[in-house]
């Protein structure tokens, strides 16, 4: 009985194992990459990278979900650029200022009056000179640059009227700690002071510092128009964000789904760009709905204080570079 009983559980076996081995393989387990950027859950940014998660499982069947993390969940933005280079974050949000950190001269475009407005921007994301920049960049670092994204027209808050460059001497002004968004104020006689992003509401409503400058849609997201009485129309850099994938995370997917990957955060950050746009040429009238007093700048007489730096010796940029970026039309 006991043999009788051994071979019908042989065959059982084999009958199961003959019945697995014609069924489709399943898939194994979805490979998490974690998506990291200091913005809040309500702009357009954080919902660009939301639709380029869920695109990226839809066209990787499945393979791959990205996970994202707003709001500096993952460190403030120095922090998640650190950690995308040691691999422990796969894609961030950063600005062009800290790439310039690494290789100098793709920081021009962050520079003031370097860029004239949003077509020449745009222009700028599509030409030769950004392809070969972006390429410079990946050959130094191993990052790799999926898109430029629209961030805005930077303008000056304050709780003056700032209408000439007279009117920013010894304004204390929050920026970012990078040269790039330094010379403005510099050059205009203000004090720039570098600070975290996230310490600019409380640093205005303590009067820590005095004026702080970012986009329109920015000045709204960060609620700075409570803190301040007026925003100056002064659109002194024609800002953007970079997307930039890890070089580790870049191999682990290889070449078919990295190319897939680029493609989908790019236009992901189309959508972006383009809600920003909209939003800029709304909001002037709405921060006037609320009561805040909006000023339109002559910007004619800081371009003139600014241009004779953007053509020094001391600039991350060769002339070349700088005079084909002003041969772009727009």
């Amino acid at each position: 009985m006991f043999t009788r009983k051994l071979i019908r559980g042989t065959v059982m076996g084999l009958t199961a194992l003959v019945a697995l081995a014609g069924m489709p393989k399943i898939s194994s387990a979805e490979e998490v990459l974690k998506f990291g950027h200091v913005y809040e859950v309500d702009t357009p940014y954080h919902r660009a990278a939301l639709k380029a998660s869920e695109l990226f499982a839809e066209r990787t069947d499945g393979r791959y979900k990205i996970e994202v993390f707003p709001a500096s969940q993952l460190g403030k933005e120095a922090a998640i650029n650190e950690a995308l280079t040691l691999g422990s974050i796969d894609i961030i949000y950063t600005g062009v200022a800290y790439l310039g950190q690494t290789y100098p001269p793709i920081s021009i475009s962050d520079y003031p009056f370097t860029l004239r407005g949003y077509e020449h921007w745009l222009n700028y994301t599509k030409s030769d000179l950004f392809a070969e920049l972006s390429k410079e960049y990946t050959s130094v670092t191993g990052n790799e640059i999926a898109g430029l994204v629209y961030y805005g027209a930077r303008h000056v808050t304050s709780n003056k009227p700032i209408l000439t460059p007279a009117d920013m001497k010894g304004l204390k002004i929050r920026t970012p700690n990078a040269p790039a968004y330094q010379m403005f104020p510099k050059e205009t006689g203000a004090n720039p002071t570098p600070m975290a992003f996230s310490e600019v509401y409380l640093a205005l409503q303590q009067g820590v510092v005095d004026a702080q400058e970012n986009p329109l849609p920015t000045i709204k997201f960060k609620k700075f128009y409570e803190v301040q009485s007026n925003i100056n129309l002064t659109g002194h850099i024609i800002n953007s964000l970079i997307m930039l994938v890890s070089p580790s995370t870049m191999d682990k997917l290889g070449d078919e789904d990295g190319k897939i990957l680029l493609e989908t955060l790019q236009e992901a950050g189309i959508g972006a760009s383009n809600e920003i746009v909209k939003n800029e040429n709304e909001l002037a009238d709405w921060f006037r709905e609320q009561g805040v007093t909006v000023n339109e700048v002559d910007r004619g007489p800081f371009i003139d204080v600014i241009a004779p730096r953007l053509k020094s010796d001391d600039m991350p940029w060769d002339p070349e570079i700088f005079e084909r970026l002003e041969a772009i039309k727009g």
